[in-house]
């Protein structure tokens, strides 16, 4: 980013209008300049073999870099090959899984690995084309694996993506909308250094991590690509990227219950289907309920009974449904309880064991902390 640039970049842009194309070209330098200088250390940068980068690239969709770090760690250390994970029991990968949410990622991980075993001799396959048939992989995530990993030129658009480019060409055309993020895919395909590919991709979602950012003032004197964002210099930032509504959640409310048995609690498997299929919750029932319903419902008499307490008020938000809950604990006489919850599809497990070995998701979080 020398003051030869800026000035040979002033006058053509003095002289036309620059195209998308050459707008991206233009931009390639300063982006690998700037992300040489300034990207993050990362596991999965500082290791960047293709199963460590799928695996990150996988459990950086809707999750914070800073919260993927210990499961990406932990993951390793208990699958560090595509072997294991296809071999693992699905109890022991929720397990690993559990807090990160969006469960279905975890479960077409194990599928694709069972795949790439079988079909690629145990090497994910260096063709973005192959990568696309895995389970769990699209476009985005194909490109980074192919650019990142195994040095490809394939485009990698992802919401950082998305956010800096939109910005670079003041586009206000929607990115919630495929034909967008397609179209911008098309964009790169050109400019996309042989070279290094993947520090290119790399860098664009780097600047959409840490320097254009989606709220808040974008840092643009951080910005390598500041002289060419047309939405800067329109002094638009704010208002770009344009995304249309989202539908609003559905909200639903629920009484969730800790059933205790001297060091046991109750709990039960999910159906095979649906919202957090085949995950294991505290037992819980449809809308607020109040002690005596609460009793009823479950089939549990005063006399089994040795303390009912009211547990805090709890959120959780999912993508498409707001859980509004409040929660019990029922403290049942060891002795005499003949409660064994079959009825409601419950078992008791030791504290330990659910700690340890059953998987519940982070929408019963604060009730698993009070273990």
């Amino acid at each position: 980013m020398t003051e030869h640039f800026y000035s040979q970049l002033q006058v053509l842009e003095g002289e036309k209008a620059l195209s998308h194309e050459e707008r991206l070209r233009a931009a390639a330098g300063p982006l690998l300049s700037w992300y040489e200088q300034n990207a993050r250390s990362l596991p999965w940068r500082d290791e960047p073999t293709p199963y460590r980068v799928w695996i990150s690239e996988i459990m950086l969709q809707q999750t914070r870099v800073e919260a993927v770090k210990p499961y990406f760690a932990r993951f390793m250390e208990a699958l560090p090959q595509v072997q294991a994970l296809a071999q693992v029991e699905d109890e022991r990968l929720m397990k690993l899984w559990e807090g990160l949410g969006y469960y279905s990622r975890a479960r077409n991980l194990k599928k694709a690995a069972i795949q790439i075993v079988e079909k690629y001799g145990g090497n994910l396959p260096a063709d973005t084309d192959e990568l696309l048939k895995l389970p769990g992989i699209g476009s985005y995530t194909a490109g980074a694996i192919a650019s990142i990993a195994f040095g490809i030129a394939a485009p990698a658009v992802d919401g950082n993506v998305l956010r800096v480019l939109s910005r670079l060409f003041a586009s206000r055309e929607d990115i919630r909308k495929p034909s967008v993020k397609a179209g911008m895919e098309e964009l790169l395909k050109p400019v996309i250094p042989r070279k290094n590919p993947g520090a290119f991709n790399q860098a664009l979602i780097e600047i959409g991590a840490i320097v254009c950012l989606p709220s808040g003032e974008p840092r643009s004197g951080e910005c390598p690509l500041n002289s060419l964002c047309l939405a800067r210099r329109q002094g638009i930032l704010k208002e770009i990227p344009f995304r249309s509504p989202v539908k609003k959640r559905r909200q639903e409310e629920r009484t969730v219950l800790m059933i205790r048995r001297g060091n046991q609690v109750a709990i039960r498997k999910r159906p095979k289907q649906g919202l957090l299929a085949d995950l294991y919750e505290f037992p819980n029932l449809s809308g607020w309920m109040g002690e005596e319903q609460v009793l009823q419902a479950l089939h549990i008499s005063k006399d089994q009974v040795e303390q009912v307490e009211k547990l805090p008020d709890s959120k959780h938000i999912f993508s498409h449904i707001e859980w509004h809950m409040k929660g019990f604990l029922i403290r049942l006489k060891p002795a005499e309880s003949s409660w064994s919850g079959e009825k409601e599809g419950c078992f008791f497990a030791d504290e330990q064991q659910v700690r340890g070995v059953y998987a519940l998701p982070g929408a019963f979080s604060a009730y698993t902390r009070l273990l």
